[in-house]
């Protein structure tokens, strides 16, 4: 994960002065484990592409590389995915990984094709740290608010495509036309937050030139649950 430089203003104190609102209705994380090579992952994807219809979801596809060895090469794969999804498995305690498999906000687990899991999952509306995208001009440009108290957590930025079809023609889905939906293509580390009003400018150039969208997430350090969340679509670049 690339590194970005960043400016941090403290405003703890301004924020209990002024008894500023630290938290924000926002987007349940729904991270899906998924692959081209597994019979079983299609209807967990186009599932995706229902949830990223609505805007209390935030739905993100990550391909996984262990099916590559298995007669087809996913070319939205990526080892980055793979890394992620381990740590997963040790902090739920599962002996190994597996597709599909959904992360609801990093702290809990489904089936990917459990549909009606996951429906029950997002019944309850989520609030967060306050988190906001926006671009200016080729850039982008991140803020995270202060929260007295707050966690530890890492910042990171997700490059995604909204959407894509794929032919393929090798493994167990071979001969099938696959629809895929918000693909994560680059996973960024921005920085820490500890609590304070944080900011990040981002070139667009710095994400993959295949990326629609960007989000961030803000997660309890270690790679624990989801403490804010946004999204949008990239309207400009080099």
């Amino acid at each position: 994960m690339a590194k970005h430089s960043v400016k941090c203003i403290l405003a703890i104190a301004a924020a209990i002065a002024s008894g500023a609102v630290i938290a924000e209705p926002r987007p349940t994380v729904v991270e899906l484990y998924t692959s081209e090579g597994c019979s079983s992952c299609p209807p967990a994807e186009a599932f995706m592409g229902v949830l990223a219809q609505r805007s209390d979801v935030l739905p993100l596809s990550f391909h996984v590389d262990y099916w590559d060895n298995q007669g087809w090469h996913d070319r939205f794969s990526s080892s980055d995915a793979t890394r992620r999804q381990h740590v997963y498995a040790s902090k739920l305690h599962h002996d190994s990984v597996y597709t599909p498999q959904a992360i609801i906000d990093g702290h809990s687990d489904v089936a990917g094709s459990g549909n009606s899991a996951i429906l029950k999952e997002l019944a309850t509306p989520h609030e967060g740290v306050a988190t906001h995208m926006a671009i200016d001009a080729q850039y982008l440009d991140v803020s995270v608010a202060a929260q007295p108290g707050g966690k530890r957590s890492d910042v990171l930025l997700i490059g995604y495509l909204h959407e894509a079809t794929s032919h393929i023609g090798r493994g167990e889905n071979s001969g099938r036309t696959l629809q895929e939906f918000n693909i994560v293509r680059s996973i960024m580390r921005l920085g820490s937050w500890n609590g304070s009003n944080c900011s990040f400018r981002i070139p667009l150039s710095s994400l993959p030139p295949d990326a629609t969208h960007a989000a961030v997430l803000l997660q309890a350090w270690g790679q624990g649950p989801i403490l804010g969340a946004a999204s949008l679509a990239i309207t400009a670049r080099d």
